[in-house]
């Protein structure tokens, strides 16, 4: 059942249409379908899921990497750490993908992700909005060092206006989350790792760039702290939590350590030609997932729909 306020969404993935304000639907359908409880076996079955589903995120809770800490691992830190009516805001990038599998959200209002146009650095800026909005709550910001570079300077907004912000700064180099999409169609990350440029061979395959983001937040009048491993997270966050400024965080983390697609696939096409071996390679793979996908918007019609037609 797909309840949405624009008729062609509300028809999306052959579901039954409620064409209706969310609130106002849920609120009328809450009444009509009065003491109505699914089967106890499917109940059992859901409790059994969540339950194996739980131990999956304490797991990654714990995730090691090889370099740096494992980004699911700091998910988890500041899920620990923070209360149940603080907030945590994030908007583009892997994080979002990975918050929305792993965060365990606690009160309705402590979860803001702006990820359906996965606008890269509204965190900081969204993150600002939500203090104004509720000064009492703790506002956790996560976001990682490409999204950063996008807003960063309204550090100096929140610091102005005396609007504390706890900023979890991810640091893997680049643009992770682009370059794991651009390795998975063959295109080997190009272009998304902070290198410098090599004469010799034409490639962003030269030296890292010398770029030092914690000198950049703290001339922006934040206070700066730096967390290597797990346990310097965790006094970094208490360390935030008890000063009176926006703090932001920089946490390393290792870039090819991510959290698993859990059996989802992205119908994201591969380039039909190319001279690439890799690319080739994706190509092939891709033609094999794209038969197992299912066709949602055809087929023959509803037998609700059919009925509607031949009464009207």
């Amino acid at each position: 059942v797909n309840v949405n306020v624009a008729e062609v969404d509300a028809f999306k993935h052959a579901a039954l249409a409620v064409v209706g304000d969310a609130r106002e639907s849920l609120s009328e359908l809450s009444e009509l379908l009065g003491g109505y409880r699914v089967e106890e076996s499917y109940r059992a079955r859901c409790r059994h899921l969540a339950a194996e589903w739980d131990q999956t995120v304490s797991q990654l809770y714990q995730a090691s990497a090889p370099e740096g800490l494992a980004q699911s691992a700091v998910v988890g830190a500041v899920n620990r750490l923070s209360r149940p009516q603080d907030v945590v805001v994030c908007a583009a990038g892997s994080l979002p993908g990975d918050l929305h599998k792993l965060w365990r959200t606690r009160e309705a209002r402590g979860y803001h992700m702006e990820y359906g146009y996965s606008c890269m650095g509204y965190e900081i800026a969204g993150g600002l909005g939500v203090k104004m909005a509720d000064p009492e709550r703790e506002v956790y910001v996560l976001v990682g060092d490409g999204s950063y570079l996008m807003m960063a300077q309204e550090l100096v907004t929140s610091v102005q206006e005396g609007l504390k912000l706890i900023v979890v700064r991810l640091d893997n180099g680049g643009f992770a989350s682009i370059g794991g999409l651009s390795e998975s169609v063959g295109s080997q990350g190009f272009g998304t790792l902070y290198r410098a440029r090599n004469r010799a061979s034409g490639q962003l395959d030269g030296e890292s760039l010398p770029v030092d983001l914690e000198a950049n937040a703290r001339s922006l009048g934040a206070l700066t702290l730096s967390a290597r491993n797990l346990d310097e997270l965790e006094q970094a966050l208490q360390r935030a939590r008890a000063s009176t400024r926006t703090t932001v965080i920089f946490v390393p983390t290792h870039r090819d350590t991510r959290v698993g697609s859990f059996e989802s696939w992205w119908d994201v096409p591969v380039a039909e030609v190319s001279s690439m071996e890799s690319v080739q390679q994706a190509r092939a793979e891709y033609e094999v997932k794209r038969q197992k996908q299912r066709d949602y918007l055809s087929g023959p019609p509803l037998e609700t729909e059919v009925a509607l037609e031949s009464a009207g």
